[in-house]
């Protein structure tokens, strides 16, 4: 196999979003100001190597708030909870550090802000994502899941001329507006967010993937499964010309025969990736002669977001 002219382009922004970065320094810090265990109510992020590695520091993930033992520490994870599950940790005298995305909390208050004036709200995203259960429990009565374009069809609401739209913030920009549209015609006094629900980062490494894949006969997306911005990368990058896109963990995972015949090899990584993960997916490629690479930057990203509250009171952190 001949291994001339070979390239990666290698996209940018990727990795780490202002969010995720957050909520992995929320437990990494509460770790080293409290001590092992500290609790960690779901995922802290959608990434198998970030669990792991918390865990060996000492961080104990749990299912559900019951699993923690009174008195302990829990960390919520960035994919934002219900407010039942924030009375339950009262209830059993939990002390409580909430890692939820700002952007998700965002999403969170608009759905209140909707439900105190009676809209019915119909919130685009995939069923059972944590970020879905949770936006969903601040206005139970009031919020309908639709499911992408398919799923408007069914959607039922108790008056046409008062209902508003929502998002989940880690889904496909270009499939969000076709559902928007399809909603729009059935319903056309249907009422925008007052911003943009889907997180910068998201949009960001869905245009980068664009980029790449457009020049790409393979493209390559670090990140874990349960990942749905990671899933929506591949996806995008197989609307946007790439032949062939898979979704990788790690190096390890790649098949060489996906490199047969290739000269092009797009990489990205999901807003949960460390950069260390890519790195290893670079050094492979290397190894099969694909020892160009390319950044192609679409974007440039400098937002920064601060611990929660709770953390930087006992840190003594502004």
């Amino acid at each position: 196999m001949s291994t001339k002219s070979r390239r990666v382009l290698l996209a940018a922004p990727r990795g780490y979003c202002a969010g995720v970065d957050r909520a992995v320094q929320t437990v990494e810090k509460a770790l080293e100001q409290y001590g092992a265990p500290i609790y960690v109510r779901k995922q802290i992020v959608h990434n198998t190597h970030v669990v792991a590695t918390l865990e060996r520091r000492g961080a104990i993930f749990v299912e559900e708030t019951e699993e923690v033992p009174e008195d302990a520490i829990v960390v919520f994870s960035a994919h934002g909870v219900a407010p039942a599950v924030h009375e339950e940790a009262e209830a059993r005298s939990l002390r409580t550090i909430d890692a939820t995305c700002p952007l998700v909390t965002k999403v969170h208050k608009e759905a209140k802000r909707f439900a105190t004036d009676d809209y019915d709200i119909l919130l685009i995203g995939h069923e059972g994502h944590e970020e879905v259960i949770g936006t969903t429990g601040e206005a139970p009565e009031h919020i309908h899941l639709v499911d992408g374009p398919d799923d408007v069809a069914r959607v039922q609401v108790r008056d046409p001329e008062k209902v508003a739209w929502l998002s989940q913030t880690t889904l496909s920009v270009d499939e969000t507006n076709a559902t928007v549209d399809a909603l729009r015609e059935r319903f056309p006094q249907l009422l925008d967010p007052p911003s943009d629900d889907i997180c910068y980062a998201t949009q960001n490494r869905q245009v980068a993937v664009k980029e790449i894949a457009a020049e790409s006969e393979l493209v390559l997306v670090v990140g874990s499964r349960n990942s749905s911005n990671s899933v929506r990368l591949v996806e995008v990058a197989l609307d946007s010309g790439a032949d062939a896109a898979h979704l990788v963990d790690h190096a390890g995972q790649i098949d060489d025969a996906w490199l047969e015949g290739v000269t092009t090899v797009g990489v990205t990584s999901g807003a949960s990736v460390p950069e260390e993960l890519v790195d290893g997916v670079l050094q492979r490629l290397a190894g099969h002669g694909f020892d160009t690479v390319e950044t192609v930057q679409s974007a440039e990203e400098s937002l920064i977001f601060s611990l929660p509250k709770e953390l930087r009171r006992d840190l003594r952190i502004v």
